[in-house]
């Protein structure tokens, strides 16, 4: 099916000013002046007044669920379609966390499938928190190389849930990520779910100075979690790493997502190492000085766009500048490059349309239209 989206403001997320934008089934045909569509049976949507952003990239969601830390009534449920693309996110990796005993990684594979079944797409991480990581296949690697959907390894460190782990394992998981990655032309990536305890990134920096893995194989998140976290990821950025911000954060937890990235910006960080992601239905929880649960809830995923739109509007970036973050940015750490996070001939039809206040208004995920005028059109197959 075609459809044509008229005079729109096309961010790719670079501005090229208004455009028509052509696309057919899933992937954009053309972008360009009056285009001419004559003899096409064609869906023309005028897009006076708003603008075309790229589908948001969301590199983790317990699309699955998290929680579980507080007894089992704290389970988060999955995460509904419904959920996701209102919040403007056509791409996600799902991840599991502190619990792989009531979930696992085939449960996180089958609602991957789901999700892309229904429209989006969908990736995901083997491991959790724990070593070792659980898997499918029996490792790693094949995890990575042999099931389409799994493009890395989730792992958690400097976390009192976490399995404290030496260096030679650090190691050779980076090892078996990298290989498998070169095997089925993945990313091949270490998601390192950053607590605050105090070895923080040493472990990482170690192995990556004492073996020939590159730094883009490991990618920390909610490296905004507190000052001495933060502190070593712009380390980590400077030295050519991706680090990733968790949008969900508060001012609670140290420091938002814009907040961060202005920060890091000041620190002389190259933003093209910078992402955004949600955790977005994991659950967030504090303890105290005994190890007692105080508090805990679960993550949404409407803050990605939040950030974005923070960023523009307190701290004065251009839109173009903000949008890499949830755009081309995970898009090249990821390896989906570029078939995702960018507005391009070829490229997947996953877009926002935004209007003159930056509300997310019309959301399109390879091609099919699943927010129309601020509604959810289509919902998943258990929520009608």
């Amino acid at each position: 099916m075609f459809r044509l989206i008229k005079n729109v403001e096309v961010y790719s997320p670079k501005f090229l000013g208004a455009k028509d934008i052509l696309f057919c089934n899933n992937k954009i045909v053309k972008i360009g002046n009056d285009i001419n569509i004559d003899g096409f049976d064609c869906e023309v949507i005028d897009g006076t007044g708003k603008k075309a952003i790229p589908g948001y990239i969301d590199q983790h969601i317990h699309i699955t669920g998290g929680g579980g830390e507080g007894s089992f009534k704290t389970r988060v449920p999955e995460a509904p379609l419904s959920k996701i693309v209102e919040a403007g996110v056509t791409t996600v990796v799902g991840v599991l966390g502190t619990d792989s005993t009531t979930r696992n990684v085939e449960n996180l594979l089958a609602k991957a499938k789901s999700l892309k079944e229904e429209g989006i797409s969908c990736y995901i991480t083997t491991g959790a928190y724990e070593f070792p990581s659980p898997t499918i296949t029996g490792t790693v690697k094949r995890d990575v190389t042999f099931i389409e959907e799994i493009i890395g390894v989730k792992l958690a460190i400097s976390d009192h849930r976490a399995s404290f782990i030496n260096e030679d394992i650090l190691e050779d998981l980076g090892s078996q990520v990298r290989t498998a990655g070169m095997f089925a032309n993945k990313a091949g990536i270490v998601v390192l779910h950053m607590g605050d305890g105090d070895r923080i990134l040493s472990q990482v920096l170690n192995v990556i100075k004492d073996s020939e893995i590159p730094i883009k194989h490991f990618i920390p998140t909610h490296v905004n979690r507190k000052a001495e976290v933060f502190e070593a990821a712009l380390d980590f950025a400077k030295r050519g790493g991706y680090i990733d911000i968790t949008s969900s954060f508060t001012e609670e937890d140290y420091m938002t997502a814009a907040r961060g990235v202005v920060a890091a910006q000041k620190a002389g960080v190259p933003l093209d190492r910078i992402t955004f992601s949600s955790d977005g239905y994991g659950s967030f929880s504090d303890y105290d000085a005994a190890g007692n649960l105080i508090r805990i809830g679960a993550s949404p995923i409407d803050t990605d766009h939040e950030q974005i739109v923070e960023l523009v509007k307190k701290h004065g970036f251009s839109l173009e500048d903000a949008l890499q973050f949830l755009t081309v940015n995970p898009a090249k750490a990821l390896k989906l490059y570029p078939n995702k996070g960018i507005l391009a001939e070829d490229s997947d039809a996953d877009m926002i349309l935004l209007d003159e206040n930056l509300d997310i208004n019309d959301v399109f995920a390879l091609g099919k239209q699943f927010v129309k005028n601020k509604k959810v059109i289509v919902k998943g197959t258990y929520e009608n």
